[in-house]
This record gives C-alpha cells, sequence and structure tokens, in this order.
C-alpha cells in the first residue's frame, strides 16, 4: 500500500512538472490571439486555411467572366491564309454567252488568299448589361469570399479560445493535483500523531488517484485543442503550438459597437453574407435587363483587306467594308421563357435578402444577451470562487487542529474544484460571447 501511494505520488509530481506535450525537435510556433485570427484571413498564403484560398480562386474565376462578357464588346482581329486547288462545272453558275459553248469542266487551278479580318460591335445593349450582370456577379463572388474569411476568423478565434480553455483547465486540475497531494501528506501526520483515523489517508488518497486522473484527461484534451486550431488554420497538425494569450477577460475583443442600434446598423451595413446576397439579386435584375435588350437592334462593322490570285507573285489586294444591323423578331419564345426565370431568381434573392435582414438584427440581439449573461455569469464564478478557496482553507485548518475529519476537507476540495470549473466556463462564455458578437456585426477579422 505504502508503495503504491508513493508511486502514485510520484506520478503527481511528474504530471505537474513537466511539460504536457512531447518535446518536438523545431521550436514551437509562438501564436497570439491576434495573430492567429490574421493568419485566418488569409494574411499569409502559405498559411491560410484551404476555404479562404479556394475562395479566393472562386473570385478569381468571377472576374475573369467579366472580361469574358465585355470581350463581346472589343474588336475582334483574325488572320486567314488559304491555298485551294479545285475544278468546277462553269455552267452551274448560270452563264450562257450565245454562239459559245461552255466547257462542262474548268481543269484543276490554284487559288491563294491572305487576308486580315476586323469586327467591332458598335451598339449591342443587351452585352452592354451582361458585362453588368458578370460584374454584379464578380461583387457577389468578393462578399462570399469576404463571408468566408470572416467565418474562418471566427473559427480559428473559437479554436485558440477553447485552446486557452484547456490550458486553464490543466492549470487548475494542476492546482487540484497539489492540494491533494499536500492532503495526503496532512492527513499522514495526522495519522502518526495519533488524532487521525487511517481512513482519512484513505479518503486522501483516492481523492490525489482522483485528481491524477482528471489532470491525464485534461492535458489530453489540451493536445487534442491544439490539433483543432492547426487545423483551423490550415497548417501541419503536427506543429508544436506555444499560446501566448491566456483566457483572460480582454480575449476576444473586436471593433464593435456597445450600442444595440449601433451593432445591428453596421450588422446590417457590413455582414457579407448579405452583401453577397444583395449583389446576388442585382446580377439577376442585370441579367434580366440584357434578356429583355436583346429586343433592341444590334450594329456591327466588319471590314477585311486582303490578297488573292491563282499565283502569289500576280496576288491582288481586295477589301470589304460592311455594317451590319440585326434586329431580333421572334426566337420561338426562348427570350421570354429564360426572362421568366431570372425574375423567379430575383425574386427568391428579395425574400433570401429580407430574411437574412432579420437573421442579422437576431444575431446581434442573441450575442448581446449571451454576453450580458456571460458577465453576470464571471461575477458570480469569482465570488463563488473566492469562497471556496475560503471553505477549503477553513476545513483543512479544522482537520489540522483535530476538531474534524478530513471529510470537510474533501468535500470543500470538490466544491473549489466545481468553483474554478465554473469560473473557466463563466470566463470562455464571455469569450466566445464577444466572437459572436464580431462576427454577428462583420468584424470577425478585428478580433484581437
Amino acid at each position: 500500500m505504502a508503495s503504491a501511494s508513493k508511486s502514485l505520488t510520484a506520478l503527481i509530481l511528474a504530471l505537474l512538472g513537466a511539460d504536457l506535450l512531447p518535446a518536438q525537435a523545431p521550436a514551437p510556433l509562438r501564436l497570439s490571439f491576434a495573430g492567429a485570427v490574421r493568419e485566418a484571413t488569409g494574411a499569409s498564403a502559405d498559411t491560410a486555411p484551404a476555404a479562404v484560398t479556394i475562395a479566393g480562386f472562386r473570385s478569381d474565376a468571377a472576374g475573369a467572366r467579366v472580361r469574358q462578357a465585355r470581350a463581346a464588346l472589343l474588336p475582334n482581329l483574325s488572320l486567314t491564309g488559304s491555298w485551294v486547288n479545285r475544278t468546277f462545272n462553269p455552267r452551274t453558275l448560270g452563264f450562257q454567252i450565245p454562239g459559245l459553248s461552255l466547257p462542262s469542266l474548268v481543269p484543276p487551278f490554284n487559288a491563294y488568299d491572305g487576308r486580315a479580318r476586323v469586327t467591332q460591335t458598335l451598339f449591342d445593349a443587351s452585352s452592354m448589361r451582361r458585362v453588368g450582370a458578370a460584374r454584379g456577379q464578380l461583387n457577389a463572388t468578393n462578399a462570399e469570399r469576404t463571408a468566408v474569411v470572416e467565418t474562418a476568423a471566427q473559427n480559428v478565434a473559437l479554436a485558440y479560445a477553447r485552446a486557452t480553455r484547456a490550458e486553464a483547465v490543466v492549470a487548475a486540475r494542476q492546482a487540484d493535483s497539489a492540494l491533494a497531494a499536500e492532503l495526503v501528506g496532512l492527513a499522514v501526520a495526522q495519522q502518526r500523531a495519533g488524532v487521525s483515523a487511517s481512513i482519512d489517508v484513505t479518503r486522501a488518497k483516492t481523492q490525489l488517484a482522483e485528481a491524477a486522473g482528471r489532470l491525464v484527461v485534461a492535458a489530453n484534451q489540451l493536445d487534442r485543442a491544439k490539433i483543432d486550431l492547426a487545423r483551423a488554420m490550415g497548417i501541419d497538425p503536427g506543429t508544436a503550438i506555444t499560446l501566448t494569450d491566456s483566457l483572460s477577460p480582454e480575449l476576444g475583443a473586436a471593433d464593435v459597437p456597445g450600442d444595440r442600434v449601433a451593432a445591428v446598423t453596421q450588422a446590417v451595413a457590413a455582414r457579407p453574407d448579405l452583401l453577397a446576397e444583395q449583389a446576388h439579386g442585382a446580377a439577376a435584375r442585370q441579367a434580366s435587363s440584357a434578356i429583355s435588350a436583346e429586343r433592341l437592334p444590334r450594329l456591327d462593322l466588319e471590314a477585311d483587306y486582303g490578297f488573292s490570285g491563282l499565283r502569289p507573285p500576280d496576288a491582288t489586294g481586295t477589301r470589304q467594308v460592311a455594317v451590319e444591323v440585326t434586329l431580333p423578331i421572334l426566337d420561338g419564345f426562348r427570350r421570354e421563357g429564360r426572362k421568366g426565370e431570372q425574375e423567379a431568381v430575383v425574386r427568391e434573392s428579395d425574400v433570401r435578402v429580407r430574411d437574412l435582414r432579420q437573421q442579422v438584427t437576431a444575431d446581434v440581439d442573441g450575442a448581446l444577451l449571451d454576453l450580458r449573461s456571460a458577465r453576470a455569469q464571471q461575477q458570480i464564478a469569482a465570488e463563488r470562487l473566492q469562497l471556496a478557496a475560503q471553505e477549503v482553507s477553513e476545513a483543512r485548518q479544522r482537520f489540522k487542529a483535530g476538531v474534524a475529519g478530513n471529510i470537510e476537507v474533501i468535500n470543500a476540495q470538490a466544491s473549489l474544484l466545481r468553483a474554478r470549473d465554473a469560473d473557466i466556463d463563466a470566463r470562455f462564455a464571455a469569450v466566445s460571447a464577444r466572437i459572436a458578437l464580431a462576427r454577428s456585426v462583420g468584424s470577425a477579422r478585428t478580433l484581437h
């Protein structure tokens, strides 16, 4: 029994003094809360989360589609060259010369032609509006990218907060273990002095074993939290991370108005998901307008110049200039069907925008309620922690004086453990509420 007790005490001391992470060859990555959020927003292309990088590619693709739409209004230049060897029947051309019989077959001959051709749209209202629709989609895609960045910043901020919470739990479990080891020593001393029963020593050792188990679990949760943080940031999960910020009341601050009305106003004006949906609706309206503009006349200019002849040395310069007006009349009512489809998309977008406005307000109100509740919980938890520590001190003094058994100490120790957990939970709830509030107003990127 004594040997087992010594082994358990040695394990506790090792857990208290050892680094909870295995030794790594490279130096650990020292990471602050603000630095983690900054990396999540894509400040470094090498460490940006995959979702942020992919959103950037989608934005590039939308910009390319704008250039594609604009191409319909820009000049087109092409060069052609040809060599033809042919025979043909001149009678098929309809020539009739009195007194002359045309042959039925002209012998093979060569024809050479080289030409430069330019086309330019002078007026096309539909193409102009399609460019506007493509720009609207680009605006929507950029807003969606910002929404992805906001989500990434929120995810990394929460992951960092969970890691700091895990560190705080480890520190609390280390304090519990140190207290449990101290109480074992006190119980043994009281037993040797003849003022305490052996069951008090057994109880104290049981508490010590429970503290050791909780410390092991807490250390494992800290390691898992750091892996989750690395994944949220888009870095190697095996990277050793040292957190430079703790679960303090200041963690998770952001550029957020304190007034509810101002916060809602900022959210409606800056929430990227709402801006993206508004841009989608504007693009759909432009697309519908472009379809309607297809009924308008289209004016094009075409010109070409080149050399042609039976032999290259005999080639002669020829040219052509043409102005073409196109007036669409009927396309089997396909145009009307496409326009009806776009109008349905516009109405759907209007409904989404209206719903998102309500959701934005609800998100802000919910975050403010959670933050208010978390602040109240922090005050209560701090007072509870102070009282629990005082209870442990008084119970220990009573046990040391021999006027009570250590059951009072064990009960007080359990109350202190719960008080420490409640204090950690209250601080984490406040940080989470601040992060949620920043995300609700579109300012998660400013978290620090």
